[in-house]
């Protein structure tokens, strides 16, 4: 399934992969047809280690998700890189909700992250425009990551 993200920083390109993560991919394309992402910011940039962009909190904190959390879809050997999408979670098992994140680099994780898509070639291109931008280290939990300079706004889905 073809997603495309329409940001303020650019166009994100997405395939989505039910056979791969079918509970993850229908929560998703569910939030994403009801507009819950429009308007919410990417909240978390990282640029050194694990090289991502965290989004998919209304409340642009981390903490938050849409009231129902979904079941992990992972298998051991999973590996994270360049171009993977990926949702994010609390340390709990099955604490996956709206929150996502866009590999464009490294990702030096454990297997307990669900994949459920990828990122295309333009996608990237942009994410990594925003992380040249750099983290707003000011406005960052201390750890290397934060808010990007660049912001990331979503204006719109399109799904298809």
């Amino acid at each position: 399934m073809a997603v495309t993200l329409k940001t303020t920083a650019g166009e994100v390109g997405l395939t989505l992969d039910s056979g791969l993560a079918p509970c993850t991919v229908a929560s998703f394309l569910s939030l994403a047809r009801q507009g819950y992402y429009d308007g919410t910011s990417c909240h978390r940039l990282g640029v050194s280690g694990l090289q991502m962009l965290q989004c998919g909190d209304p409340e642009g904190t981390g903490t938050g998700g849409p009231g129902y959390t979904i079941p992990d879809e992972v298998f051991s050997g999973l590996k994270y890189g360049r171009g993977i999408l990926a949702m994010a979670k609390k340390q709990a098992p099955d604490s996956g909700g709206s929150q996502f994140f866009m590999v464009y680099g490294e990702a030096p994780l454990p297997p307990e992250y669900t994949v459920f898509g990828s990122i295309s070639d333009a996608g990237l291109q942009t994410l990594d425009k925003v992380a040249r931008g750099g983290v707003d280290d000011e406005k960052g939990p201390g750890d290397g990551t934060g808010p990007p300079r660049i912001e990331v706004r979503f204006q719109s889905i399109a799904v298809g």
